[in-house]
């Protein structure tokens, strides 16, 4: 799958729990230029990044093109710093129907939870 955030992020590894939910760990590029604008000085991994993330890892994982259609409860609750914190893992529970994909997003680094989201793509 093509990938908007061209050499922002790696995905290390994954696996699917018994549950059906996704385990992704990724690396951050803490030489990306998204950082050096992000701020100069203070890196801090944009908001919008972390959420086009999920939704590329959940088209990787389903094997379909995605186009989001709705976000709540998107709480961001730890700042990601590409040099403190690069390393990510990223619980993805994916909720496949007819028309509309579900998934809950729990992303953190360590024991550190730093984003909780739900979102809604169409097919």
């Amino acid at each position: 799958m093509q990938t908007i955030l061209t050499d922002f992020y790696t995905l290390e590894s994954y696996e699917k729990a018994e549950n059906g939910s996704f385990i992704a760990h990724i690396s951050l590029n803490k030489n990306h230029d998204i950082f050096k604008g992000h701020f100069p000085g203070n890196p801090v991994t944009p908001g919008v990044c972390m959420m086009q993330i999920v939704k590329e890892l959940t088209e990787e994982f389903i094997g379909k093109k995605l186009f989001l259609k709705s976000a709540s409860n998107v709480k961001f609750m730890a700042i990601i710093d590409p040099f403190e914190t690069p390393d990510l893992t990223l619980q993805l529970d994916i909720n496949e129907g007819e028309e509309e994909i579900k998934v809950k997003n729990t992303t953190s680094f360590g024991e550190t939870i730093a984003l909780k989201m739900s979102v809604n793509y169409k097919k």
